[in-house]
């Protein structure tokens, strides 16, 4: 039958830019964009681990091609955003995935230095990629789209990990001031807050750990798999997610809203 709705839910031929992108959600991100039409520039501090998932992408039939990026480092990110705009015709995603985990109990003594890193790379990153790409985003058509990766540490707080945990609630209000501030020229500015995930940053925990934290604490009590978290970014960079701006999504099985 003919279709009755107008907005389009396909980001194909759309050039998508994902940080961090050499595993976990970064990878799941990048290979679904890639599934769904787009072209990929998977960017990773680690080159090898992003030219493997270019590589996976470009060998199943898909469009990448990869970039070694401290997103920490300025310049490297304003000449990388620029390649990438060279190489494939343009910017119309980007998706801030890239972060470290910080443990650093506030009387440690190398808090300062944790605290600085975490700083560097799980926020003020976020703003040279979002500067750098924005040319690019105002000349999207059916407008730019921003996901921030933050946390569900974001929403709430735990223990001795207070550099990372302030950097996610800080990526949410980065996410809320610019979708006010860009809104306007038709560029969405939105971040996801993955729980309990199984990536790089969770898998020095014990399975039986993680077993019984799932049991205790999410309501679908299981830790999700990185696509899982990828299909929730997707939802947010479609053309006809056009009026959703400034959101914190939760993509955590419940674990926010349980109270026992």
């Amino acid at each position: 039958m003919a279709r009755l709705s107008k907005l389009s839910r396909s980001i194909a031929g759309k050039v998508a830019m994902v940080t961090g992108a050499g595993s976990g959600m970064g990878r799941a991100t990048s290979y679904l964009f890639a599934d769904e039409g787009a072209h990929v520039a998977c960017c990773d501090i680690n080159g090898d681990t992003a030219e493997a998932t270019a590589q996976a992408i470009r060998a199943a039939g898909g469009s990448a091609q990869a970039w070694a990026l401290d997103v920490a480092d300025k310049a490297a990110v304003h000449q990388v955003v620029a390649a990438v705009a060279g190489r494939f015709g343009g910017l119309d995603i980007l998706v801030n995935n890239a972060g470290i985990s910080v443990r650093a109990p506030i009387d440690s003594d190398d808090y300062d230095a944790q605290w600085t890193r975490a700083v560097a790379v799980n926020i003020t990153a976020h703003t040279y990629t979002i500067r750098a790409a924005l040319p690019w985003l105002r000349r999207c058509e059916t407008g730019g789209r921003v996901v921030n990766i933050a946390s569900t540490e974001g929403l709430g707080a735990t223990p001795s990990i207070s550099p990372y945990t302030s950097t996610k609630h800080a990526v949410i209000g980065l996410t809320r001031s610019l979708a006010v501030e860009l809104g306007k020229e038709g560029i969405t500015v939105n971040c996801i807050c993955p729980g309990a995930i199984r990536t790089g940053m969770t898998e020095k925990y014990p399975e039986d750990a993680k077993q019984k934290f799932a049991r205790r604490r999410i309501p679908i009590a299981r830790y999700a798999d990185p696509e899982e978290v990828a299909h929730g970014t997707l939802s947010l960079v479609l053309p006809a997610a056009s009026y959703i701006n400034g959101v914190a999504l939760p993509v955590d099985a419940g674990l926010t809203i349980k109270n026992a």
